[in-house]
């Protein structure tokens, strides 16, 4: 699996014009927006140990100029599907989709990422699984980072 995740101070998603996930931070206050990729190998066992990474990733700003997690500081997570995290854009100009895991065989796993982050206590707001999707965000740092697991 693969994540890309972003420090926000805010982000929203809407399909057909209607906000279908927001995060609700407070003002001053940081969360993280996720696009989460998967490949033909991920398993369970990838989405919870991405789960895990995505909730105690030391990137948000913490007490005393420290680095916090979203577990220490109950920081909310939108978490998107993104099947273009898998591009293969090695040659040409047009992106071979190859590697990204079909629909019936992605879909419960990016919802395993996300019911593993409930399970542990984290907010979590979704986009919606196949569907067009606008996603705003206000990158804070900005902090983007690629998680691959």
């Amino acid at each position: 699996m693969r994540a890309v995740i972003q420090r926000v101070s805010s982000g929203s998603v809407r399909v057909d014009g209607e906000t279908v996930g927001e995060l609700h931070i407070a003002a001053g206050a940081q969360g993280l927006v996720v696009l989460v990729g998967v490949t033909h190998d991920d398993t369970p066992a990838h989405a919870a140990k991405l789960a895990d990474k995505i909730w105690r990733l030391r990137i948000l700003d913490g007490s005393d100029g420290r680095e916090d997690s979203a577990a220490d500081l109950d920081a909310p997570i939108l978490v998107i599907s993104q099947f273009t995290l898998y591009a293969n854009v090695a040659k040409g100009r047009r992106p071979s989709w190859n590697a990204a895991a079909p629909g019936p065989v992605a879909e419960p796993l990016v919802d395993a990422v996300v019911a593993e982050l409930r399970a542990a206590g984290a907010t979590v707001a979704t986009g919606r699984f196949g569907a067009h999707m606008e996603v705003s965000l206000v990158n804070d740092g900005p902090v983007t980072l690629v998680v691959d697991v």
